[in-house]
């Protein structure tokens, strides 16, 4: 089969790799769609990992081969692959932390060499922990492989939402209007409340308005604290979402938070970058400071709900298709935005075609 094999710091090379076989508690799943994240350009750029890998975890496909042992999946369903699933009795994870726990930590599904999501490639293989352990969900039909890659991504976004604990009526700050960003909007919506986007392109300005954010401004507009006071009678906004990973970003958050509020940190920074802060601003204005890191095992059947019955618009979030054989040239894409740039989705079976946009 075909893959794209990570050989180093942004060295990607379009391969033939062997087929996985799958074991007797183990799922073979026909890539059909597979959403490029930010944490697989991190990946890809920057030398956190040994190669060789295979990479790739927003993943939705048809499964084309069961193992002996497997039960209640069969032969030709269209599932999402989730490639985190906790171990349930650890200590993080009996306290609901499940993205601390190791087994969760531990990535399983894999086209080949050392499992790391395996998603861009023909054919993922899925683990007997996975499949027994609600790691593989049926998309319903009428919903696309598109939309069902949503799941997962979802999942992340919506657990920061719930983190922050966004009620109805209150007022969130969104920084950052990528498809990330986006995504946040749809979800403080979806809970009742209501976003105030930023970013620095004119068109995502816009793009965020479209898909419900009460307002957007450019992050660079100097009265932009006053412009938020203004639509939250004085006060600020109850929550702040970092969707980017921007210390300006941080400190236009901590002047646009309320006294009593919240400031969540949900992309992720550079090691080398620290934020200077004194402390009694946070003590003085009882500013919460927290972070949310990847997805909640206990908001799967949610995120789901909410993917498969439109209760938010993912497919608004979708700019551009690449076949596998250009996934480079999507992360280049990805790395350098056009204006238009989204959400990126990948196709082992448009290997005939360029890349288009959506």
């Amino acid at each position: 089969m075909k893959a794209q094999v990570f050989r180093g710091v942004n060295q990607l090379q379009y391969e033939e790799v062997p087929l996985p076989e799958i074991g007797a508690d183990e799922v073979l799943v026909q890539v059909k769609v597979v959403g490029l994240c930010q944490s697989d350009i991190k990946k890809i750029c920057y030398p956190l990992y040994e190669p060789p890998r295979i990479f790739g975890h927003e993943t939705a496909g048809v499964i084309t081969a069961v193992g002996e042992a497997v039960r209640g999946w069969r032969v030709g369903q269209r599932v999402v692959v989730l490639h985190h699933i906790p171990c349930m009795h650890c200590d993080y994870c009996l306290n609901e932390n499940f993205s601390m726990c190791e087994v969760y930590k531990n990535i399983t599904t894999t086209a080949g060499f050392t499992p790391s999501g395996g998603g861009f490639a023909e054919y993922v293989k899925v683990p007997g922990h996975i499949v027994t352990h609600g790691g593989l969900m049926e998309i319903p039909e009428g919903i696309t492989f598109e939309q069902a890659s949503f799941v997962e991504p979802t999942n992340c976004c919506l657990k920061a939402v719930r983190k922050a604990n966004i009620q109805p009526g209150q007022t969130v700050l969104v920084t950052g209007a990528g498809p990330i960003g986006l995504m946040f909007i749809m979800l403080v919506n979806y809970v009742g409340g209501r976003a105030i986007a930023t970013d620095l392109l004119p068109s995502r300005i816009d793009k965020a308005q479209e898909v419900g954010a009460m307002a957007a401004f450019d992050a660079r507009d100097a009265d932009l604290a006053k412009k938020i006071q203004a639509l939250t009678g004085g006060m600020g906004v109850d929550v702040s979402l970092l969707a980017v990973p921007s210390d300006k970003a941080f400190f236009q958050a901590l002047e646009c938070t309320r006294k009593g509020g919240k400031i969540l940190f949900f992309a992720e920074f550079p090691d080398e970058v620290e934020i200077p802060i004194n402390p009694n601003v946070l003590y003085r204005r009882e500013i919460d400071l927290m972070g949310s890191y990847s997805s909640s095992y206990r908001l799967q059947k949610l995120s789901a709900d909410i993917v498969f019955n439109g209760r938010i618009d993912v497919d608004a979030l979708v700019s551009d298709r690449y076949p596998l054989r250009d996934l480079a040239q999507a992360v280049e894409r990805a790395v350098s935005p056009g204006s238009e740039t989204y959400k990126i989705l990948i196709y082992p079976e448009l290997e005939g075609a360029s890349a288009s946009p959506a």
